[in-house]
């Protein structure tokens, strides 16, 4: 007892360092472990975290093919026999060509050239029409079926809480689909009284000083093309063209619509406000001046590789024009699967990316 006591008095001070070095060490080894049990855990989360990421780009990217084939293979093709049909209809130059084939020899000079002026004015009405309204109708679905597309994938992940078996769940109300999609036929059963005669003033104005004479090259026939369409586009408000596509009222919409009673309603609405904010931003702009101006290259492309139409190169008397103008619109409005110049559009680089990105803009 004595030895542990002297023991005790003599190496205390070296007891109490070595046992306090012991415990820090026991301490800072429990600390240590239980970091690299936090960050094994933290490693293993992000790891989820990045595999989940994966799956859902992958689903989304999946999800976003299959909407563009949506567009192409069902929903386009309604739209354009719709159009189709509906500008033959309101603008037939069939009778002022009887006309001139039928009065040979019997009009007098000022009437044959009253019927000259007036096949010229319907025939550029008619294809710059056609040309602007196939363009604009496909460019304006596709942004439907993304933003709706969007918002039932989006809607559906978080109902799920996960993005595993979307395809089994259908959150969206199929009424308000529907209306939302069916909007799209404005431009058709609406708009087209007010849409030819504008675009008919455009087309009367930028052809009052052309002669059934003057000489039309490929080079002439696209710049006139053109400019209808610019004088169509900037006369009026600011994208006054949007109401072509979509019911005017629709600008009174907000935002604040979401406090509705009527959530289907609300919904429906705030699709209607998404679209046309979609369309009246400059990066839409800028898409449907590209896909415009590529529309009109590959047409008079086309209407020079015709046999009939051959010598635009050269050039051709604006009254031998004509006829092959007329001709083009079968080509214009052809079903999509057929239609070379949406297939064009669709495929130009600057389309694809706006697309992209718009259908990944995921609402907060």
């Amino acid at each position: 007892m004595d030895f542990v006591r002297g023991f005790w008095r003599k190496h205390r001070r070296k007891v109490l360092v070595t046992a306090g070095c012991l415990g820090s060490g026991y301490l800072l080894y429990k600390l240590y472990n239980s970091h690299t049990r936090r960050l094994a855990d933290l490693e293993r989360e992000l790891a989820h975290e990045r595999e989940n990421d994966e799956i859902i780009k992958t689903q989304m990217k999946a999800h976003f093919e299959s909407i563009q084939m949506i567009v192409d293979s069902t929903t386009l093709p309604h739209a354009m026999q719709f159009l189709s049909i509906r500008i033959s209809e309101e603008i037939d130059v069939s009778h002022v060509m009887d006309r001139l084939n039928q009065g040979k020899g019997m009009l007098s000079p000022p009437e044959k050239l009253q019927l000259w002026d007036e096949l010229k004015i319907l025939s550029f009405t008619r294809m710059v029409l056609s040309l602007w309204s196939v363009t604009m109708l496909s460019l304006y679905i596709r942004v439907q079926v993304n933003i709706l597309g969007r918002h039932l994938y989006v809607d559906t992940a978080r109902a799920l809480g996960s993005s595993h078996l979307l395809e089994e769940v259908d959150l969206i109300d199929r009424d308000d689909e529907q209306k939302f999609l069916s909007s799209a036929d404005f431009l058709v059963t609406n708009a087209m009284p007010s849409l030819i005669s504008d675009m008919q003033g455009s087309a009367e104005e930028v052809l009052k000083g052309k002669q059934l004479k003057d000489v039309i090259t490929t080079r002439v026939l696209q710049e006139t093309v053109m400019q209808i369409v610019d004088v169509f586009m900037s006369t009026g408000s600011p994208h006054h063209w949007v109401d072509y596509l979509m019911m005017p009222q629709d600008t009174k919409l907000s935002r604040t619509t979401s406090d509705s009673s009527d959530e289907a309603e609300s919904k429906f609405h705030q699709l209607m406000v998404e679209t046309r904010e979609v369309l009246i931003s400059t990066e839409f702009t800028n898409i449907v001046e590209i896909s415009l101006k590529c529309f009109t290259d590959a047409l008079v492309e086309e209407m020079e590789t015709q046999t009939e139409a051959g010598g635009l190169a050269t050039g051709k008397p604006l009254a031998k024009v004509l006829p092959q103008i007329e001709k083009t619109m079968n080509v214009i409005t052809a079903e999509p699967s057929k239609n070379r110049f949406l297939q064009i559009i669709r495929d130009l680089p600057e389309v694809k990316l706006f697309f992209t990105l718009l259908y990944a803009n995921m609402p907060q």
